[in-house]
């Protein structure tokens, strides 16, 4: 079989290639974006005629996905584990309605928050939507998820999550490829109305998703990513969920020498947790994220089960990635060693690129609030998140996608004035258009600020949704044109910007101030040579 060398998420992409993807849908957010970009990439892809595009935000991708499978072709929507919340409605009633032809949801959860605000583990979704899902522990068995994800969504017409997180997303390995699959032919379902969610139907169909659970169970004692381990000294056994595993088996040096229980499928496979509980005085368990499964057995009435270790005993961190020298402490065995870190270059915070337009903007804002005591900006996720540090020092809140407006909106409401909302233009697409309108709906008092710098830069550089239609947008929901201020985000602008939005904070009314101009590393990267794309 060929050999390749690929991140986590790029083997899951050409796994879900080579199984016979014929439709991918995804809101950029790290650490799933190279899902996408790789089957955008992909020559192979390209000759399936897979179709493949960006959404406005998490719920359109999941929603597309959802349409694709019930013409019966294959499909995927990939998502952060934030974004899962965006996408919780049709991902708990696609459940309900079930699937026709193949349909993933690819969740990449940020365990030590590398780039997000909480650590979120996308499984407690999993018992919302009684949905299965599948955990790889490495590179190799990402890139089987799908094909195997597909052929139980099609069998037992669910979704399927598959949940990596990311150390295993943005690592590199060397995997096997084998042959791909034809695209499933065009046709919708033979019973279309499991998807009309009318009480009465969805009722019915409720009944029918937990009739099917026994099959979901009896899936992941059969699943190839369910091992278990027999182990000669059973004072200890030990649960590792997905990549968790892999951290085990370094600290052992290979296969522990006590029962293990590798649990890559979900439900949890509670054939072979009986085998554990059975035998062992204690058991530990390793999973990244929440103690999901801990906590499950811990729910065990204590006279039924062994003493339960884990992240809520104290024996592993209760926050942030596991390690393989976490798991080696738990276990009691030698730290393995660790190269000392080097000290050049020093560490330094994030920063705006040199260049970025959104340093003026922050500089403009910070003119215009200036005495202003009881002002305040609510900013958004983004580049522009950043100029909550020195030397801009700009924004006072961050709290999730589209907050900024609705945020501001409840703070003029309780009267702190002027009430400043500072958002991107891919982020305003993706959630603060409905914020927006219901400040036009009441006439709020406040000022937003849409930095538009033609891009998702923070992830990559993926075109944004508003695709140069923000005043359009604005002015359809309803904002007074005459409030509608399109700026140049430039420093020779700096007096002309502070004077126009000091005139927009003193309006008691909703308006928007549009400050206008590009990325400057998509600037940049539009003027070199273009890349090769993935086979």
């Amino acid at each position: 079989m060929p050999i390749r060398l690929l991140l986590g998420d790029e083997a899951l992409a050409q796994g879900a290639i080579d199984a016979g993807l014929s439709a991918a849908y995804a809101y950029p957010g790290t650490p799933s974006t190279e899902i996408t970009d790789y089957v955008l990439r992909s020559e192979a892809a390209r000759g399936a005629e897979v179709h493949c595009r960006w959404t406005a935000n998490e719920k359109t991708a999941l929603e597309a996905a959802i349409g694709a499978s019930y013409a019966g072709v294959r499909a995927m929507a990939s998502m952060k584990h934030v974004g899962l919340n965006v996408a919780a409605d049709p991902f708990v009633n696609a459940a309900i309605a079930g699937a026709h032809g193949g349909l993933i949801v690819n969740v990449a959860d940020d365990p030590s928050m590398h780039s997000s605000q909480n650590e979120q583990d996308s499984r407690v979704y999993l018992d919302l939507a009684l949905m299965p899902c599948i955990e790889p522990a490495d590179q190799q068995e990402a890139y089987a998820a799908p094909a195997h994800a597909f052929d139980l969504s099609e069998r037992l017409r669910i979704p399927v999550m598959i949940r990596i997180t990311t150390r295993l997303a943005h690592s590199r390995a060397t995997i096997e490829v084998g042959a791909s699959r034809a695209r499933n032919p065009v046709g919708p379902p033979p019973d279309p109305q499991r998807y009309i969610l009318l009480p009465a139907i969805a009722r019915g169909s409720y009944q029918d998703l937990l009739s099917r659970q026994p099959n979901l169970l009896a899936a992941s004692e059969e699943s190839p990513f369910t091992r278990f381990i027999e182990g000669e000294d059973e004072t200890l056994g030990i649960i590792a969920c997905g990549i968790a595993f892999n951290y085990v088996r370094e600290a052992f040096g290979g296969d522990p020498p006590v029962p293990t229980l590798k649990i890559g499928q979900y439900p949890i496979p509670e054939r072979h947790l009986g085998k554990l509980l059975d035998r062992c005085d204690r058991i530990l368990v390793f999973e990244e994220g929440y103690p999901y499964v801990e906590a499950k057995l811990r729910g065990l009435p204590a006279r039924e089960r062994p003493t339960i270790l884990g992240r809520l005993s104290g024996d592993l961190p209760r926050t942030g990635e596991l390690t393989p020298h976490i798991a080696a402490e738990a276990l009691g065995l030698d730290r393995l060693p660790v190269r000392e870190s080097s000290s050049t270059p020093e560490p330094r915070p994030p920063a705006l690129c040199p260049g970025c337009p959104h340093a003026d903007s922050c500089k403009a804002i910070n003119g215009a609030m200036d005495g202003h005591t009881l002002g305040r900006v609510f900013s958004d996720i983004g580049c522009y998140t950043l100029g909550a540090l020195p030397p801009y020092n700009t924004i006072d809140t961050c709290l999730e996608m589209g907050a900024s407006i609705t945020m501001a909106r409840g703070a003029a409401h309780a009267g702190l004035r002027p009430a400043l909302a500072l958002i991107g233009d891919s982020t305003f697409t993706h959630s603060g258009m409905t914020g927006l309108l219901d400040c036009v709906n009441d006439e709020t008092p406040i000022t937003v600020v849409i930095v538009d710098n033609g891009t998702v830069a923070m992830t990559g550089g993926q075109a944004s949704a508003a695709e140069n239609r923000l005043e359009a947008i604005c002015t359809g929901l309803g904002v007074n044109p005459d409030h509608i201020r399109i700026l140049d985000a430039l420093v020779s602008k700096h007096d002309e910007n502070v004077a126009v939005l000091r005139e927009e904070l003193a309006f008691e009314g909703t308006s928007v101030v549009i400050l206008v101009r590009e990325c400057i590393q998509t600037a940049r990267r539009k003027s070199r040579p273009s890349a090769g794309g993935a086979s």
